[in-house]
């Protein structure tokens, strides 16, 4: 299979614009990200997706592959989309670009599922330790099936707990692996009505009948999206790789 690995950089984030050209330890956050996933050594192609000219300046300052964007687009999966098109490629993993410390490991797991024909769709899962992270609407919950695929996605704590049974919850973690065909399908359906009430594009998936095969990780990734996480990211660095 030839793997390609698509890092959608938008600038303009909410919370912290900017956030993915802040300095971390000497380099911007987007430079980390792709130079981590480059080292993964899973690669065929590692392109980096952007709408944003100094972030295409820092990768190419890394001998590094971009594609600037010629659209708007919603999502990350849409940006990707845009830029696989005329890519040879049999599986696109959509790397997250404020999450500068990618996981080998974790990433060889989620492309190995490939081998089998019928997947489609990929992506991970993390058991969730902490009970504060069951309630909070920002931690994405999914339940799977005995064959590890997503029955369903939620902000809302699922499944529910009607009795004394207490069952253990998994937290999505936000990395997706996708044949190129099934993604270029995907990015062209129609918002679906579970999309729009949780807002999570992964439920245009499953509403149209995609299967999306779960695979779980002990890797707690780095992810950047407030200044505090930055300082949080840098102290990583600094205990890991100074």
């Amino acid at each position: 299979m030839k793997i390609v690995a698509m890092i959608p950089a938008r600038y303009g984030a909410t919370r912290f614009p900017g956030k993915l050209t802040s300095d971390l330890c000497g380099k911007p956050v987007i430079v980390r990200t792709y130079l981590s996933t480059v080292a993964t050594g899973l690669f065929d192609k590692v392109i980096v997706v952007t709408d944003h000219e100094q972030i295409a300046e820092q990768i190419k300052a890394e001998g590094g592959e971009v594609f600037f964007s010629q659209k708007v687009h919603e999502s990350g999966s849409d940006r990707i989309a845009e830029a696989i098109e005329n890519v040879e490629a049999d599986v696109v993993v959509n790397v997250q670009g404020d999450e500068p410390f990618q996981d080998k490991e974790s990433l060889s797991d989620l492309v190995k599922v490939f081998g089998d024909k019928e997947v489609q769709v990929a992506s991970m899962m993390r058991k969730i330790e902490d009970d504060v992270d069951v309630i909070n609407p920002n931690s994405v919950k999914v339940v799977v099936d005995k064959k590890g695929y997503a029955l369903y996605f939620s902000r809302c704590p699922i499944p529910f707990v009607r009795d004394t049974f207490q069952p253990f919850y998994f937290r999505h973690i936000g990395v997706y692996a996708y044949t190129k065909e099934i993604l270029m399908q995907y990015t062209s359906w129609e918002k679906t009505m579970l999309e729009k009430a949780e807002m999570l594009e992964q439920l245009r998936l499953l509403e149209n009948g995609v299967r999306i095969k779960m695979v779980e990780t002990k890797h707690e990734a780095v992810a950047i999206d407030t200044k505090a996480d930055l300082d949080r990211a840098i102290a990583f660095y600094q205990r890991n790789f100074s």
